[in-house]
């Protein structure tokens, strides 16, 4: 067999740069579609008809991959802009993933208390329920037709970072989760407000044991620095009286393991943050905490902070500071909601011109390989079904979803998806993939043959085919040379239900189109 990044596929990897099929990336951004290859053959005759270029990026970069039926979706809607307004109001799309896969995981839906007994008896320890939670929300990912409401909560989930891996926190950690997916297309001051006053992110960052004589500064000083207005804006007295607000929110660790407010435990006295000012003389520091809060969602440094990570997230790594500014504006101008700035980015020329700029992390690559290749998954019935194996296939990638230890969130930009030792990794689980081999329980995979629409069509027809299925768009010149170097054939060979391609070298084939750079962009 030959290796998988052996010439005949024409695959190069120079330092991390690859080069394959329609496209080439300095790293994998960057994406240039090659010129169709004159006198390339094609028919009409069952190709689906497909989104134009701007409609598939915008439905790209806020999915988890366009796939045939999202297409049909998204042309039902009236194109990408209406989809993409329909989509941001996910109480109007009816979508039971949610219920239907979060059923799969039964032992989420117990409370901190059981989930501690379990823990703490060695019926199931705390990372093995986080890691069902990671799996649920891939599914969710996977199948849901909310894909902006997905999108978003994954963005607020990183940006709000509190890892599945780790300590106590795991214990409020699915209910945290669920709480960001509610908030994920409202007004950021109400989820800053549900984030910071949540247990886990009160155990996570040491404010669930904070006291009136010990403040610890922990969530205080990370409010400010990651969540809010960002490094530089603030000194050391501002962190103090950050964390002194934040004191009185507390957690009953190692018992009940119930949430409550002790004003008992609130520092009262008059803070100074910034600009914020407050006589704090209550010793029930609520509704100090929710006047502070308020003024750090609604300051300047914040609105432009979120505006450009929003704009790093579906723009490019390195976005225009009149879009970052901009879209700023937007924020303020419309109370912190969220719908108004992303539909201002998504009708900017800086986003129209951003196609193919932004690569996959891998948990998002292994999701998209289920939905290109239209993989059934069902019920976990076992350790190594593929509703389990999935999570592992992201980790063998490069990270799985909220595996990041640290509070300022996974990496967004590319360089930290493009090396060398990822391509390999998705090759790899591509591969696999694409050939049914792993995983096999509880998962149904296409029979070859039905990728080949009609037996005695032209070996380039059917490239040409396979690309608007897997990529959502033609076949180029460079990826036609490629798939024939792949498979050894000829573009006017005939391929029948019967042909060696079918038989045997069909994930191959697959695997040109999903190691190409058209796939590894969101």
């Amino acid at each position: 067999m030959q290796s998988r990044t052996s010439p005949d596929r024409r695959a190069v990897l120079r330092g991390g740069t690859l080069a394959l099929g329609g496209a080439t990336a300095g790293t994998l951004g960057a994406v240039v579609p090659a010129a169709a290859a004159p006198g390339h053959r094609t028919r009409t005759w069952a190709q689906r008809p497909l989104l134009d270029k701007q409609d598939r990026h915008l439905v790209s970069r806020f999915s988890y991959g366009v796939t045939p039926e999202l297409a049909r979706e998204v042309r039902r809607k009236g194109g990408a802009r209406a989809w993409f307004a329909w989509q941001l109001q996910p109480s109007r799309v009816r979508d039971r993933t949610h219920a239907r896969t979060a059923a799969w995981w039964p032992m989420l839906d117990h409370g901190p208390l059981t989930l501690w007994k379990n823990h703490s008896d060695g019926i199931r320890g705390g990372w093995l329920v986080m890691e069902d939670y990671q799996r649920w929300v891939m599914a969710r990912r996977m199948h849901s037709r909310r894909q902006v409401q997905e999108t978003m909560a994954q963005f607020w989930e990183n940006h709000l970072n509190v890892p599945t891996n780790g300590e106590q926190w795991f214990l409020y950690r699915r209910d945290y989760g669920e709480t960001i997916r509610r908030h994920a297309l409202g007004r950021f001051d109400e989820l800053l407000l549900a984030a910071i006053t949540h247990p886990a992110m009160l155990i996570y960052l040491d404010n669930a044991s904070s006291t009136a004589t010990s403040p610890n500064e922990n969530l205080g000083r990370e409010l400010l620095e990651l969540h809010t207005v960002g490094r530089g804006g603030f000194d050391e007295a501002d962190v103090k009286d950050s964390a002194r607000i934040l004191t009185g929110w507390y957690v009953d660790m190692w018992r009940s393991w119930e949430a409550s407010y002790r004003p008992d435990l609130h520092a009262t006295g008059r803070v100074r943050v910034k600009g914020f000012s407050d006589p704090n003389h209550d010793p029930d520091g609520r509704a100090v905490t929710r006047r502070y809060l308020r003024y750090l969602a609604h300051h300047p440094d914040t609105a432009r902070r979120i505006a450009h990570k929003l704009a790093v997230k579906f723009v490019s790594d390195d976005p225009p500071a009149r879009l970052v500014s901009r879209l700023a504006k937007v924020y303020l101008a419309h109370d912190t909601e969220i719908r108004p700035v992303l539909e201002a980015l998504v009708d900017s020329r800086e986003f129209r011109r951003s196609v193919g700029d932004k690569v996959r992390d891998p948990s998002e690559d292994v999701v998209a390989t289920y939905r290109a290749l239209r993989v059934r998954m069902g019920r976990p019935t076992a350790p190594d079904s593929a509703a389990n194996a999935m999570l592992w296939q992201a980790q063998t990638i490069g990270a799985m979803p909220f595996s990041w230890p640290r509070p300022d969130g996974t990496p967004l930009d590319n360089a930290a998806w493009s090396s060398t030792s990822r391509l390999l990794a998705s090759f790899r689980t591509h591969y696999s993939m694409a050939g049914g081999w792993w995983p096999t329980k509880d998962v149904r995979y296409r029979p070859p043959r039905s990728w080949v629409p009609k037996s005695g069509m032209r070996f380039d027809e059917l490239v040409d085919h396979l690309s608007r299925e897997l990529l959502h768009q033609p076949s180029t010149r460079e990826m036609l040379k490629a798939c024939c170097e792949a498979t050894n054939l000829r573009p006017g060979e005939k391929i029948t239900h019967d042909h060696p391609l079918v038989r045997w070298t069909m994930p191959r084939l697959l695997t040109t189109f999903l190691d190409s750079p058209a796939f590894f962009v969101r």
